[in-house]
């Protein structure tokens, strides 16, 4: 790096804003640098709004667990996530729902499921069954094999 290479770098932290030095050729864009509020203070930062992750559960006993202030476990792991959990809950990070194990989507990915459970599940997500290349038949189809 130059000598008025740094000298540009200090020139733009003393100034409101400072254009590119004259030997440095844009892209099609000019570079600005702002300055800093106070010189020990980052800039600041405004992150984007995001909206909480919603978190399905098929057991209102682990809902209720979770909403509540009040833990009586034993183990310290099972403590220390419970209370991330509850963290992440009052900080509006995620959201935590009742869902039905009959709709909750997720279910053939962790269960064992009747074939219809699987069909329902798979329709929900947007799987489609898959086709023979030979025959052109569904996999799902059922009855004699031989035919």
């Amino acid at each position: 790096m130059s000598s008025s290479d740094s000298s540009f770098g200090k020139e733009a932290v003393n100034s409101e804003l400072v254009d590119l030095p004259p030997e440095n050729k844009p892209l099609g864009s000019k570079w600005i640098f702002k300055k800093k509020m106070k010189e020990d203070e980052d800039i600041p930062y405004w992150p984007k709004p995001v909206a909480p992750v919603c978190i399905h559960y098929d057991s209102k006993a682990t809902i209720g667990r979770a909403r509540s202030m009040m833990y009586n476990g034993k183990s310290r792991h099972i403590r220390r996530r419970n209370n991330t959990v509850r963290e992440l809950l009052s900080s509006g990070i995620i959201t935590v729902d009742y869902v039905k194990s009959k709709d909750n989507m997720p279910d053939p990915l962790i269960k064992g499921l009747s074939r219809e459970g699987v069909e329902r599940t798979s329709k929900g997500i947007g799987l489609s069954p898959r086709t023979s290349e030979h025959s052109g038949k569904s996999t799902y189809q059922t009855g004699d094999p031989k035919s």
